[in-house]
């Protein structure tokens, strides 16, 4: 999804765009598959690269990680952007976690896995297409192609889940760190009947200095549906 992005960037940036650990081709790792220690991770891969100040954006699970970036080394970033999603243990986030027509968020386990193997495409779609403003101008059908590739890998599904199945222990971890504000800018861009009601009003708990991007007639997947809008605004801000 960032690939239309990366070189528009590139022209003034060193851009990292990394698989999130477990998921893709980012190895598995035996432990720590959960929000708050897919942040250090991250952050240890930008120290390896020699890279100390930062512009953090993340999408949906990808949010929670650049947040708990954020908010566990101020110091090193310069701005953040949040995109379509919300922060676990911030007020407001209770209603999505109960939602039973988001029964997804707690689907994983050993019944699920064995229900979804061989089915990964199905499973993909109904969230490609329900989570869409319309679902003929959604994720396109190569990039399904990959996703559903990358999760039939054996363990990867189960990888994917393990982000979900750690929300409580999210929930503990983002409620301690929100008890100190953000200071550097924070750009929040979201589906404005959605999620844009729960994250601008999350992010202006959490941060002193926000800027929000409501995206009318917008499903979730804001860079393959508004691509111009969305990168314009994250050119723009970063």
């Amino acid at each position: 999804m960032w690939r239309p992005l990366i070189p528009l960037l590139a022209a003034k940036f060193t851009v990292l765009a990394p698989d999130l650990p477990g998921i893709g081709d980012s190895e598995i790792p035996k432990d720590g598959l959960d929000l708050k220690t897919a942040a250090i991770r991250i952050h240890a891969l930008a120290q390896s690269l020699g890279i100390n100040k930062t512009r953090v954006v993340g999408h949906d699970i990808g949010l929670m990680v650049a947040y708990a970036y954020a908010a566990m080394y101020p110091d090193e970033v310069e701005k953040l952007v949040v995109m379509d999603a919300f922060l676990p243990g911030v007020a407001g986030w209770e209603p999505y976690y109960n939602n039973p027509n988001l029964w997804h968020f707690r689907f994983h386990g050993p019944t699920p896995e064995a229900l979804v193997q061989g089915r990964e495409d199905i499973y993909f779609a109904y969230f490609w297409n329900h989570l869409a403003a319309d679902k003929t101008h959604s994720v396109p059908l190569a990039d399904r192609q990959a996703y559903v590739a990358a999760y039939s890998r054996p363990a990867r599904m189960r990888a994917g889940w393990a982000y979900f199945a750690a929300w409580p222990q999210t929930a503990n971890d983002f409620a301690e760190l929100s008890k100190t504000k953000l200071t550097m800018p924070v750009l929040a861009i979201a589906r404005e009947k959605a999620s844009a009601s729960t994250l601008f009003p999350q992010m202006k708990l959490v941060a002193n200095n926000v800027t929000v991007v409501g995206l009318k007639d917008t499903g979730h997947w804001l860079m393959e549906e508004r691509p111009k809008e969305t990168m314009d605004a994250l050119i723009n801000f970063l």
